[in-house]
Order: structure tokens, then sequence, then C-alpha cells
């Protein structure tokens, strides 16, 4: 299937990597938690990584497996871990691989829950340093011997900065760095990361690659592309024959087993499901954001429109020369006299609600809301004003949506 189109695999990805029983297109979920043994010896040998298998469903599961393939076919990885939550896999992440006194790298422009856990993680005395990832430069400024990893967003969220990815995986892999980007903003048919040395991707499965606002998920793919044997963070019980499957290993079992964040069987299943339409939304979404986005530009109630479609915008270029669209996420900063609240109380197709990457078209209003726990100078580092509103654009017809922010403003 690898000559085929990117629908085309996914459609099949189940049947053809998988190969489910008795004839079916999906892998049948299994909600067993625990699983028996004729041989002992058997049993031991799972355990102990020396034979494919599953011993208890909060390690694995036929149902999480049939989807970390899936996904790592896609992402063209060597490896993939799912876990209940985006949030879940980025933590055991970084809890998994660095320890106190390790220093990484992150974007200055990180969703809120991320940069919360940022906070938790200082306190736990990993030394953190926020750049501005839209320019490599103040990456490079940034590092000191003590540090591990680089971590950025491909496009951040609400403020649409584009992190200068090319330029960063280079830098990483110069220095023998882990990179790991976050690439729930543009899913495999839109970006690959491992086109910019991407070490390890995270994503929230919950978003785009769901998709319809009925599951949670998320997960951590390897590249292949990092030589484990550099990071020292690796436990000696961890270093195994298989160089690159040292930081997986070390994920799965101190990140997914210690810490307990499953991904259900039937989370897996839902997702296998929405992840058959993931370019088909994509693609539509990224047609009615730029069409909404340059609709809103210019417009006399909106005083800044972030998009990276934009001609205007600051990484338009960067965003043009990495993505096959410029995603989803649409913010505005409305003209001073008009209340952003006011103005999502006025609007009647878009829903106002907190997430994205949905069929339907969302809004929220972004310093009372996801940013509310920063302060007000940590939002305006970000890119946040107190009267942005962010949209995540559906799939709906483009005509239905426009028509609804001019009916919104018209009431005003």
């Amino acid at each position: 299937m690898k000559n085929k189109g990117f629908t085309t695999r996914l459609v099949h990805a189940d049947r053809v990597i998988n190969k489910p029983q008795n004839g079916a297109v999906h892998q049948a979920t299994n909600n067993s938690v625990l699983f028996a043994f004729d041989n002992a010896q058997d049993l031991v040998d799972v355990f102990q990584g020396k034979a494919a298998g599953h011993v208890y469903s909060r390690s694995s599961s036929a149902s999480s497996v049939s989807l970390q393939n899936i996904l790592c076919e896609l992402e063209e990885g060597i490896g993939a871990v799912t876990f209940s939550t985006g949030m879940a896999a980025i933590s055991a992440t970084f809890l998994s691989l660095l320890r106190a006194g390790d220093h990484i790298i992150m974007s200055q422009f990180l969703f809120g829950n991320t940069s919360s856990l940022a906070s938790t993680l200082q306190g736990l005395g990993i030394q953190i340093s926020y750049v501005d990832v839209t320019d490599v430069q103040n990456v490079a400024e940034a590092m000191t011997p003590e540090t591990k990893l680089v971590y950025a967003e491909t496009i951040a969220n609400p403020a649409t900065q584009v992190a200068d990815l090319s330029a960063i995986g280079q830098l990483c892999e110069e220095n023998k760095m882990l990179f790991i980007v976050d690439n729930t903003m543009t899913p495999a048919n839109i970006f690959s990361p491992k086109s910019v040395k991407a070490s390890l991707t995270i994503a929230s499965l919950t978003k785009y690659v769901s998709g319809h606002g009925n599951v949670l998920g998320g997960v951590v793919i390897d590249t292949g592309l990092f030589d484990w044997r550099v990071f020292d963070n690796i436990l000696p019980i961890y270093r195994s024959t298989d160089t690159q499957q040292w930081g997986l290993t070390q994920i799965k079992k101190r990140g997914l087993r210690d810490m307990g964040a499953t991904l259900s069987p039937e989370a897996a299943h839902s997702i296998s499901i929405g992840l058959e339409t993931l370019a088909l939304r994509v693609e539509r979404i990224c047609q009615n954001a730029l069409r909404l986005a340059s609709y809103l530009h210019g417009h006399e109630h909106v005083r800044h429109v972030y998009y990276p479609g934009l001609a205007n915008h600051p990484q338009h270029y960067i965003a043009r020369e990495l993505f096959a669209g410029y995603g989803g996420i649409v913010s505005i900063d409305l003209v001073e006299h008009i209340d952003p609240l006011a103005f999502l109380n006025e609007l009647n197709l878009v829903l106002c609600a907190t997430h994205l990457g949905d069929t339907r078209t969302l809004g929220l209003p972004v310093a009372q809301t996801i940013y509310f726990e920063n302060t007000a100078a940590q939002r305006a580092e970000m890119g946040i004003n107190d009267n942005m509103l962010r949209f995540s654009v559906g799939i709906e017809d483009v005509d239905d949506i426009v028509a609804d922010f001019e009916q919104a403003f018209a009431a005003l």
C-alpha cells in the first residue's frame, strides 16, 4: 500500500497492517484486562520483552497496538505508544526521560496546559528556558551543557506562531539533542515531523486525528532518527541490543505502565474509525479556515487576524514551505469597543466551546478561559490579547460559516 494515496492507505490501514480475523476490516475491540498463558515460560518471556504479547491491559492490548501500528506507519516511525489523552503523552514523555538538573528548551508560545505542566517540571528540579522558536538563533543562544531536548509545537495555539522547525531540527542533530515536535495542529496529511529531523512526535489524538469530539487520546511516535546511545538518562535495564528502541521502551515502562494513563480499547477503536477520514476533514478545514481568515482580514470590526495562510503572517513563508495546509485555527483581536463575549453570544452556527479539530466550528475567548491562569505579562509574551477570540474551523459549508460571522457583526 505504500504507493497508494494517503486516504486510500488510511481507509485500508487496519485491514492491511493488523490483519483482523475472519475478514474483518477493523481490529476487534478486546476488553480483557488479563491474558492467560498455558505455559508459564511464555508469560515470563512476554514480561521480559523476549516475546510479543500482552500480560495486562494497563501496559498494552490488541486494540491499542493496532492503533499504534497505523499511526507509526503514517509517520514513518519505528514505534508508537498511545495514551489516554494528549497531555498524558506529553507528561509521560517528560517524566520518563528527564531528571532533576536537566535543562530543556521550550517554546514560549506553548499550549496552556503544556505550559502548566512545564511549571510542575521546574518544581521537580528541571531547568527550562522559554524562547521564541520562530527564530532558531533564540534556541541556539539558550543551549547549555545540560540541555537534553528542545520542545516545540508546529503551529502555536492560539496566536498561530510557526516554529522554525527545519533549522531547529538541524541544530538538534548537530548537537545530539532530542527534538520533540507536537504535531497536533498539523497531522500527517499536511506535515511530517520526520522531514525536519524530529526525534519524537507527540500529538493529541482527541483533535484532528479522531476529529469528531467523541473520544480522548494521545500518542508518542519515535521517528528512528535519534541515537539513544548518546542520551545518558536511559536506565541500564532498558539498554537492550536494539538501541533504536531504548527511548520508547523507557516511555512505555516508566511513562505508561507506571503512571497508568492507558488508552482504553473502546477509545482506540473510535480513534481508528475517525482516522479514516482525516485527510478529507483536514483538507476541508484548511480550505474553510483560509476563506474565513481572508474574510476577517481587513474587516472594520477586526483589529488583527492570526492565520499562517495569510501573506502578512510573520511566518507565512515558513508555513508555506513546511505544510501542505495552514491548519484550522483562526484567531482574531476585535476592535477595542467590541466586547468579545458579546460577539460570541451573537454567533449561531459557531459553538462556544473549548476544543479544537472538530467537525464543527468552535469559538472561545482566550484570555478568560484556557489562559486564565497565566498572568497578563505571560499572555503578552505569548502574543495573547485580552480581547482575542480563537476559532477552530470545522467542515461546514464555508458560506454558512462566513454568513454567521456577518450576522453576528451586524447585530452589534
